[in-house]
């Protein structure tokens, strides 16, 4: 666990992001992860319950996390899919890269 969270920082120092988290390993911030999860649970498990077996929840969470990341429309991204922000963003990264 503490070799993910070193391996992340690292990432996210990389890629020109300030982490969120307190001392090497330490997160303290889960303010987005816990606000996915209750999206996760009031969108899908609460209204799509109740559940006959796991394998339901699995499949059904695959569905959902596809929607949430290639079909959802996201305001603060202009209303696009993630998937298809992020898309966008290193296709023109990689123009620039060709460019210079």
């Amino acid at each position: 666990m503490q070799y993910l969270s070193l391996r992340y920082t690292e990432r996210l120092a990389q890629m020109g992001i300030a982490p969120s988290v307190g001392s090497v390993g330490d997160s303290y911030d889960n303010a987005l992860a816990e606000s996915i999860i209750g999206l996760y649970k009031t969108e899908l498990i609460a209204r799509r319950g109740p559940w006959r077996h796991g394998e339901a929840v699995e499949l059904a969470t695959l569905e959902w996390a596809h929607w949430y990341n290639h079909q959802r429309l996201f305001g603060p991204l202009g209303h696009v899919p993630p998937a298809q922000f992020e898309a966008h963003y290193y296709h023109q990264l990689q123009e620039s890269a060709m460019a210079a």
